[in-house]
């Protein structure tokens, strides 16, 4: 059973982010937000930080991939993205110390990279007729702002979570 808490954790951020999409879609907060949970990115830079840089990449794969199946139109945005913000985020952390408000920190940055980056491929393609003002204003500082809520609800247990998870499978 504690090998699957981990994987279970991230079958559960799976669905609450879909269900937070879906709750948060509506005029709840005015007409002209878009709050789009990234409970996915926040669990991969966990894993990576607090767990090893290959559990982040592998998690970062499969969310990724099923992230792209079920929720979005084009696939392989996800399932490469957040396995490569794993790699960075390993790198980056070398050089910081992974203490909770650097990690938090992080997680942002990741998560306004990820938005970023998904704006651009949607402008790409033609699925976004939005210019990056109101993209900023509209949709980058309410998801932020969402995020960093859950970030400070969930940052301490799910760090300890990790650890516990990762000093287990280091004694086996």
């Amino acid at each position: 059973m504690k090998r699957l808490k981990l994987p279970l954790t991230a079958l559960l951020f799976f669905i609450m982010e879909g269900s937070f999409s879906n709750l948060l879609a509506g005029d709840i907060f005015g007409g002209d937000k878009i709050i789009v949970p990234r409970f996915i990115m926040i669990l991969i830079a966990f894993i990576t930080i607090y767990g090893t840089r290959r559990n982040g990449m592998i998690y970062g794969f499969i969310l990724g991939l099923m992230y792209d199946v079920v929720y979005t139109e084009i696939l392989g945005v996800y399932m490469f993205m957040l396995p490569f913000f794993a790699y960075l985020i390993a790198k980056i952390m070398r050089i910081l110390q992974s203490n909770l408000l650097v990690t938090i920190l992080t997680s942002l940055l990741f998560i306004t990279f990820l938005e970023v980056i998904v704006y651009q491929i949607n402008i790409l393609i033609g699925f976004a007729h939005i210019d990056f003002n109101t993209f900023w204003k509209s949709r980058l500082v309410p998801t932020l702002l969402l995020n960093l809520a859950f970030l400070v609800v969930f940052s301490y247990p799910l760090k300890r979570m990790i650890e516990k998870q990762k000093l287990e499978s280091d004694g086996e």
